[in-house]
C-alpha cells in the first residue's frame, strides 16, 4: 500500500457531481493498492503512521504533534495512480496495482478498519468514481508512506 498524504485545512469531495463528504483539519491520504495489500500487519502499520505521523506544529512552531495528539480528522481517498510507474515511455503503467476488484475489496476493508481502530473521525471517497477534492493544504505538508518501506 502506497500512502501521499497532505496536511489540510479542509476537504471536501464530490464524485461524479454529487457531494460526498468533507471534514476539517486533518490528514488528506490518497491511498494506492498492490495486491496482497490486505493483510491485517499492512493496514496496521499504515494506520498507525497515518494517526501518529507527528506533522502539526506545537506551541514552540515545531512539526511535533499528530492528528491523534490534536483530535484532528482523516480523510482516506482511493487512486490507483499512485502506482504508476513513469520509468519507461510516456504513458505510466499501473502493472504494480491491484486489478479493480481486488483494490476495491482491499480499500474498503482498510476504510472499515481505520473508522474501527483510528480513534478520530474517519472520512472516505467512493472507490474508482469520478472523485472532485476541494482541498485547502496547510503548510504544505506532503509526504509518502510505502507499506514496503520503500521511501
Amino acid at each position: 500500500m502506497r500512502i501521499v498524504l497532505q496536511r489540510v485545512k479542509s476537504a471536501s469531495l464530490e464524485a461524479d457531481g454529487v457531494f460526498v463528504d468533507r471534514m476539517g483539519a486533518g490528514i488528506l491520504a490518497m491511498v494506492g493498492i498492490e495486491s496482497g495489500d490486505d493483510e491485517e500487519a499492512v493496514m496496521r502499520y499504515m494506520l498507525d503512521k497515518l494517526v501518529h505521523l507527528r506533522i502539526f506544529e506545537d506551541q514552540n512552531g515545531k512539526l511535533n504533534l499528530s492528528i491523534t495528539d490534536l483530535g484532528l480528522e482523516l480523510f482516506l481517498v482511493s487512486n490507483f495512480t499512485i502506482y504508476g510507474d513513469c520509468r519507461h515511455g510516456r504513458r505510466p503503467s499501473y502493472s504494480h496495482g491491484a486489478g479493480p476488484d481486488e483494490a476495491r475489496g482491499i480499500y474498503e476493508t482498510f476504510v472499515a478498519y481505520a473508522k474501527a481502530n483510528a480513534g478520530l473521525p474517519v472520512h472516505s471517497g467512493v472507490f474508482q468514481a469520478d472523485m472532485q477534492l476541494d482541498v485547502h493544504l496547510d503548510g504544505p505538508v506532503t509526504l509518502l508512506l510505502d507499506s514496503d518501506k520503500e521511501f
